[in-house]
């Protein structure tokens, strides 16, 4: 028989058939009510796997509901919605994705950058309107080479950020919670320091409870009316009610978002900012990427089954 599958959130369309061919695929996803908790009491007792991806909470009630489960694979790189202590505690291990995604995540951070720092969207809207024609050039931008960038969470997706940056001419400092061995950038113990320090703050840390509100309004404060924020992270990290005052009083120059607290539907503030990029949390949204993390999926999956060790174990 096929070993049962639980699908939380869908793969995509190709890897979805590969799922559907080698398992009982049980497609929680689709439900919602009394059909999902239908569901889950039906099949959780006998599932061992399930299929995630960030947008996926999962708790200790969830699990309860899943008494066999053994791995639970996601396909993001982010996982701050899941109790991954309670899923240690019961013996399932989580996968994700990060490493096949860091590439186009790095890119959308240079692209917010670089965006936000030189006024794209306004220069777009510019030439559009005919304000070209009507009043001549646009304001002078800043320039981005020979400046300071300060990534807040040198991993992996951090650090393909900071080749990028220093390929731009770039000057490279970080905060974490530890020195990273392996790089000669400046290191700051205190996301403030960082700040103070950069010209370009770029967040890349998990999200989650340990970096609630990391970057603060002191963070921000620190950053200054010349600075420019980068966020590719999650929402959850900015204190995003200071960020906007920020934006809207001068105290940071710019910012280039593409997650926030409340996602699809973000602050309304934003949209009425013209000193901040907006991308709708899409930074690994490409065909290529997202068709790799939905094999690393499948692939973990098979390791599992197989009885071989797993590609990407978070726990």
């Amino acid at each position: 028989m096929k070993p049962d599958v639980l699908v939380a959130y869908p793969l995509r369309p190709r890897q979805m058939e590969m799922l559907e061919k080698t398992y009982a695929v049980h497609r929680l996803d689709l439900l919602k009510g009394e059909a999902r908790e239908a569901m889950l009491a039906e099949v959780g007792p006998r599932c061992t796997a399930m299929v995630v991806n960030g947008h996926v909470a999962i708790d200790d009630a969830f699990l309860a509901r899943l008494p066999a489960l053994k791995i639970a694979a996601c396909s993001s790189a982010g996982f701050d919605q899941m109790d991954v202590a309670a899923m240690t505690r019961r013996g399932i291990t989580l996968t994700n994705t990060s490493d096949v995604l860091l590439d186009d995540v790095a890119d959308m951070a240079l692209l917010l950058m670089l965006a936000a720092r030189r006024r794209l969207v306004v220069g777009d809207r510019y030439v559009r309107s005919g304000d070209w024609g009507r009043k001549g050039m646009m304001p002078l931008t800043t320039s981005t080479s020979g400046k300071k960038a300060g990534i807040v969470g040198l991993g992996r997706i951090g650090l393909a950020i900071a080749r990028r940056c220093e390929a731009l001419g770039l000057t490279i400092g970080y905060y974490g919670r530890s020195k990273k061995a392996g790089n000669d950038y400046a290191y700051f113990d205190d996301p403030v320091k960082l700040a103070a320090w950069a010209d370009i703050l770029i967040v890349a840390t998990p999200g989650g409870a340990e970096t609630e509100k990391l970057i603060s309004a002191d963070v921000l404060d620190a950053l200054g009316p010349e600075g420019s924020l980068v966020n590719i992270s999650r929402g959850t990290v900015v204190d995003e009610p200071a960020l906007i005052r920020a934006l809207q009083e001068g105290r940071i120059a710019s910012a280039g978002l593409d997650v926030y607290l409340n996602e699809p539907n973000p602050d309304p503030a934003f949209a009425a900012l013209d000193n901040v990029v907006l991308y709708p949390h899409h930074a690994s949204g490409t065909e290529e990427t997202r068709d790799r993390m939905a094999q690393l999926v499948i692939d973990n999956l098979a390791a599992f089954f197989a009885g071989k060790p797993l590609l990407t174990p978070v726990n």
